[in-house]
């Protein structure tokens, strides 16, 4: 019986937990500006590509 309520304690943490952390990535809109970053470095690497412009 105690390890059921461990593991059901363990659980509850783990949801409260995840469920803080993804309310505060909404809130401050985390996600968008990590975007823009990943946004820049992704257009730096598309940059160095060799094209081949031919008609």
């Amino acid at each position: 019986m105690d390890k059921i309520k461990k593991f059901i304690k363990f659980v509850l943490t783990a949801f409260a937990a995840a469920f803080l952390l993804s309310w505060i990535i909404y809130f401050f809109n985390l996600d968008m500006k990590a975007s823009v970053h990943l946004k820049k470095l992704m257009d730096k690497v598309y940059d160095m590509r060799k094209r081949d412009r031919r008609l």
